[in-house]
């Protein structure tokens, strides 16, 4: 552990967020390159929803510069994503001096599994819960209707949905090292688990359709997330500061 005056960690984050914001910067410029690459790859799965279920459904745009805007924010998006092995490695550069030798190695797997959860998250928004909810969605209602989607408004909402479901795989991670910092248990985790189980459900609701089967499409696997966090601390937190006593 390097000890290191409050000036000397300020610089240190100063040069880490710089390095990250030319990181994020050069992503986006080669993000920007393949952005109708990627936005094929984000509509996919709503091309099959229409084949599927609205039959002679149309993806349409409404401006003349939605074409456009909506490759460049698809391109701000998954830059986030294409840079996150990179910002991932300033984050434990950052944290690494503040570690004891052996704090440093029983965090360091947690780091590398943190950018894992990462593309997990975003893997199951893509060829899981898009799929499913939009043929459920589609396949509701009257049949003789075509539908016609915006194709600005669905890459928008897929990737900000996707980036964030890559964060919200975090959460085992996160509990690990808040467990390993002491500020949570095993059992002060069971004891909050009512309070986690609502607010996964409102936060479900927020940001899916309104209706129930994405809504617990969305909710089950945060549960689940939290419960192998529940499961993790117990089974790695608690032995290790057993040992350290």
């Amino acid at each position: 552990m390097k000890e290191m005056p409050v000036e000397e960690h300020l610089t240190e984050l100063r040069e880490r967020l710089i390095r990250v914001l030319v990181i994020f910067g050069v992503t986006f410029l080669l993000s920007a390159y393949f952005a109708e690459e990627t936005s094929n790859f984000l509509l996919a799965p709503l091309k099959k929803a229409l084949h599927l279920s609205a039959g002679d459904g149309k993806i349409v745009f409404f401006g003349v510069l939605d074409k456009i805007t909506s490759l460049f924010q698809v391109a701000f998006w998954s830059s986030i994503f294409f840079s996150s092995p990179l910002w991932f490695r300033e984050l434990w550069f950052f944290i690494k001096p503040a570690l004891h030798d052996h704090e440093e190695k029983i965090i360091r797997p947690f780091i590398i599994s943190g950018f894992v959860f990462f593309i997990v998250g975003v893997c199951f928004g893509h060829f899981l819960l898009f799929p499913f909810a939009l043929e459920m969605l589609l396949s509701f209602g009257v049949e003789e209707a075509t539908a016609m989607l915006g194709l600005k408004e669905f890459l928008l909402l897929s990737s900000k949905v996707l980036v964030l479901l890559g964060f919200l795989f975090e959460l085992p991670n996160i509990l690990v090292i808040l467990g390993l910092m002491g500020l949570v248990t095993k059992y002060s985790l069971r004891k909050w688990r009512p309070y986690f189980y609502v607010g996964f459900a409102i936060f479900s609701a927020f940001i899916t359709p309104p209706d129930i089967f994405t809504m617990m499409a969305m909710w089950i696997p945060l549960v689940l997330l939290f419960e192998i966090g529940i499961l993790a601390v117990a089974l790695i937190v608690h032995p290790y500061l057993a040992r350290q006593n």
